[in-house]
């Protein structure tokens, strides 16, 4: 009863058709609340699991694993962070699951998971590069560069994701952008604007 109460408090603090907002309606049964919020998060969600593995049917099929784990914990759900910083969580558990599982199949079938990657013709050549150069990155700095450019996560969300000091994020994301400015031999180019701490997005 009393976490019923909280959950009602903590609603009321909540703006309106904010994520968090309805994850709690669909907590609370709403349908239409869950179907805006995949409305609103299947691509992106996708798109992290794409850039992670490349094919495309992997990476659906881990974005439909994502949202059946967030309908099963809906009721669990607590508004205490973001709802994209809860979702990707889930997302990136998810995909250490997978990875864990292919590196396990590898062992039988003589299969590297991390080298099994088609060459898409279609690929754009930048494209190929950037994985390239992504590719010889520290796992931990992988991560805090693909969730900062192509997330948008604030350091603050990351940190979160990724269970980091906010200050590791920040000197680790440094040392990456660093190191791919070597192997581009140029400025590493920015899907987002950078923003000053002052003005980092909490």
């Amino acid at each position: 009863m009393n976490a019923e109460l909280d959950r009602t408090d903590q609603a009321k603090t909540i703006p309106p058709e904010s994520d968090e907002q309805l994850m709690l309606a669909f907590g609370r049964g709403s349908t239409e609340a869950f179907s805006e919020l995949f409305s609103r998060y299947q691509q992106p969600v996708f798109g992290f699991f794409h850039r992670r593995l490349a094919e495309a049917a992997q990476a659906e099929e881990l974005t439909q694993e994502t949202f059946l784990a967030v309908l099963r914990a809906s009721s669990r759900y607590e508004p205490s962070s973001l709802f994209r910083t809860y979702l990707y969580a889930i997302a990136l558990k998810i995909l250490n699951a997978h990875r864990r599982k292919m590196t396990f199949r590898a062992m039988f079938f003589g299969q590297s998971s991390e080298s099994r990657q088609p060459a898409l013709e279609s690929a754009a050549h930048a494209e190929v590069m950037l994985r390239q150069a992504l590719a010889k990155l520290q796992a931990i700095e992988r991560e805090i560069v693909l969730l900062r450019e192509f997330e948008q996560l604030s350091y603050a969300e990351i940190a979160a994701v990724l269970r980091l000091p906010i200050n590791t994020v920040r000197s680790r994301l440094f040392r990456a952008r660093m190191t791919l400015r070597e192997l581009f031999g140029a400025p590493v180019p920015k899907t987002t604007s950078e923003l000053k701490p002052s003005e980092e997005r909490i």
